[in-house]
């Protein structure tokens, strides 16, 4: 039963038809299990009379060879053993008299026999043998009686029996019947039913129902696939436009995701700000299908904004718009604070909406342009009705605004490099040209006094010679200005920066008349070039600030390559008080050029000196600074050499 108690489920109808043939059959089968005991019993009874009858048999036999009174005891013992188990039964064996009246007498009448028998057995006084043999056969007649009446009594379980078994056979076969009916109007029929409906359903027919024929689970089942079929139908009639919903929605993304991309293509491509503005402006009114897009950057210190590129707005519009103070109109604001805001027209002061009432426009969506917490403009955005923004499309414009954010500030930063680049070539220019052109200048300088003193002396040989100085020192200009322009002075090499320091000394020597000497006290793995060049210019400044101011006549320069690279300048001129000059640097242009380039290399430059004891210029560079991996073969030697330009 159901809980509401008002009808049948369909185990319970199964019970209710099954459950009387069950009973039945128990019955039947332990009636059938009852018979067949008794015949089994009755079968042991018989057996147990007819060796009663052996045994009196041989009692008669025993009696006639006179045997030992032992072996009559025995046997006598055994009937009377055999009559009790008749009477009482064996439930071992199994074995049980059935009793009746006619048993129960053949029974009595044995016991009768017997008990005459067993007195002529038992009597000392000998018996007459024809006595003993009637005696003997009326016994065994009894007893043949006895086993006839049980036999009489068996053929009647047997025939119970029989019945029983025919009974049971017609019983189960006609439950099999009947469950069979039941199976089918209960159980097949609504199957066959509900699966012919599921076929219409899978071959498309939406109206296919099943009609309940009964009221247990399977009509449950019916009415819930009934209701599946209404659903699937239901689902079915508006599966179109729900396509047609998520088709604009994933359409929706598409567009979103393709505006993200064109204007991530257009921040990286763009190389000024007003391409990177008209292009953005363009693409986010397409993007937010506005009717007009404003682009205005702010200028903080003057609290205004300019109109940096317009799309869809009017001539006349843009020039009133061309710029507007902040808080004159709510399309400014300088504010980092607050997001993307969507502007009413009409709910704007009148003073303050005529501008828009009058160009058509009903909405106006102001997003502001932020960049680390500075505000660098503002996106506007127009349109002709009402308008409310998703939240997908609030993170849309910030997103995008973002990335025109980071475009413009790409551009700044470029800017910055680009001068800050320009400013670092003019410097090295700067240094290249004083290190070469101007000591060649300064040169050219001292050679022309000394022609002009040789004219005053008319010494035709002293002019002579002093003209051929000048027109070395031009031709060195000349070479020296077209290795400038063309490889900056790159004049060493990749192996060693020796034969490099060699040709500055000779011209050192040629230019002033000093004597110098290179002395290479080890060897050691090189400088890269970029790091010998500029050593190589530190040296050269050192040089002509010993030709300059020194008054020395000999110059020497040390090279150490471990364990790191150490370069001193030293000259035996002078000297000079470091006090006094060192700090007044700011007129020492080729000195703060100096301390300039080591301090790019990551070298100590050091200057000592001595008033009269000379100067020493001293270049020390950290311990990984060589080129490649020290080579064994060269590292291992330590030879000093000294070469005399």
């Amino acid at each position: 039963m159901t809980e509401s108690g008002n009808r049948w489920t369909l185990g319970a109808k199964l019970a209710a038809v099954g459950l009387p043939f069950l009973m039945l059959g128990l019955i039947f089968t332990a009636i059938t299990l009852w018979v067949s005991w008794q015949l089994d019993g009755g079968a042991a009874a018989i057996n147990e009379a007819g060796r009663m009858r052996m045994q009196a048999y041989r009692l008669a036999w025993v009696s006639t060879l006179e045997q030992p009174t032992r072996s009559r005891a025995e046997l006598l013992t055994g009937i009377d053993r055999s009559l009790a188990l008749l009477a009482e039964g064996d439930p071992e064996r199994p074995l049980v008299t059935p009793w009746d009246d006619e048993v129960r007498f053949r029974y009595a009448d044995v016991r009768r026999q017997w008990a005459t028998l067993r007195a002529m057995h038992a009597s000392v006084t000998p018996v007459e043998p024809s006595a003993m043999d009637r005696a003997t056969r009326e016994t065994v007649d009894a007893i043949d009686g006895l086993v006839q009446s049980i036999e009489k009594h068996l053929a009647r379980y047997t025939n119970i029996l029989h019945f029983m078994q025919v009974a049971l056979l017609v019983a189960s076969t006609l439950a099999a019947a009947v469950l069979v009916v039941v199976g089918y109007h209960f159980v097949l029929e609504p199957v066959v039913g509900l699966t012919r409906a599921v076929s219409s359903l899978r071959a498309g027919d939406l109206s296919a129902r099943v009609e309940p024929s009964t009221s247990d689970e399977l009509g449950e089942l019916a009415a819930g696939f009934n209701d599946m079929a209404r659903q699937l139908q239901a689902s079915y009639t508006d599966l179109e436009q729900r396509v047609r919903e998520k088709t604009a929605e994933l359409q929706d993304k598409r567009e979103r995701l393709q505006s993200l991309y064109e204007t991530s293509l257009l921040v990286a491509r763009c190389a000024g700000l007003q391409e990177l503005a008209d292009g953005f402006t363009r693409r986010v009114r397409i993007a937010a299908r506005a009717d007009a897009a404003v682009l205005r950057w702010t200028d903080a210190a003057r609290e205004q904004f300019l109109l940096l590129a317009s799309e869809g707005l009017s001539e006349d519009m843009a020039r009133e718009e061309h710029c507007i103070r902040a808080g004159d109109c709510h399309c400014g604001r300088t504010s980092v604070d607050g997001g993307t805001r969507v502007i009413p027209v009409r709910d704007l002061a009148q003073a303050r909406r005529m501008p828009c009432e009058q160009a058509g426009w009903v909405t106006v969506v102001a997003v502001p342009i932020h960049a680390q917490e500075r505000h660098l403009g503002e996106l506007d955005l127009f349109y002709r009705s009402e308008v409310t923004l998703t939240d997908a499309e609030h993170v849309l414009l910030e997103t995008l605004t973002s990335h025109l954010a980071s475009g413009m500030e790409n551009l700044r930063l470029h800017a910055l490099e680009r001068e800050a680049a320009i400013a670092e070539e003019r410097a090295f220019l700067a240094r290249e040209l004083h290190d070469s052109i101007a000591q060649s200048l300064a040169f050219l300088g001292i050679q022309a006094q000394l022609m002009r003193k040789a004219m005053a002396d008319n010494d035709a040989k002293r002019m002579l010679q002093v003209m051929a100085e000048i027109e070395l020192g031009l031709r060195e200009s000349h070479g020296d200005v077209r290795e400038l322009l063309v490889h900056f002075r790159t004049r060493t090499n990749a192996q060693d920066m020796e034969h490099a320091l060699q040709t500055t000394l000779r011209k050192f020597e040629h230019q002033s008349g000093l004597i110098s000497t290179l002395t290479m006290h080890d060897e050691g793995m090189p400088l890269p070039p970029d790091v010998q060049i500029q050593a190589l210019h530190i040296v050269q400044e050192a040089l002509s600030n010993v030709r300059k101011h020194a008054r020395a006549d000999h110059v020497r320069v040390d090279i150490w390559k471990r364990p790191a690279w150490r370069i001193e300048v030293h000259d035996d001129g002078q000297g000079f008080d470091p006090a006094s000059v060192l700090p007044d640097e700011e007129n020492h242009v080729g000195l703060r050029i100096m301390r300039e380039r080591a301090h790019r290399l990551g070298a100590d430059l050091r200057v000592t000196s001595h008033l009269g004891a000379g100067t020493t210029v001293a270049l020390q560079f950290p311990v990984a600074t060589a080129a490649e991996t020290p080579d064994p073969a060269r590292s291992t030697a330590s030879v000093d050499r000294t070469v005399t330009a």
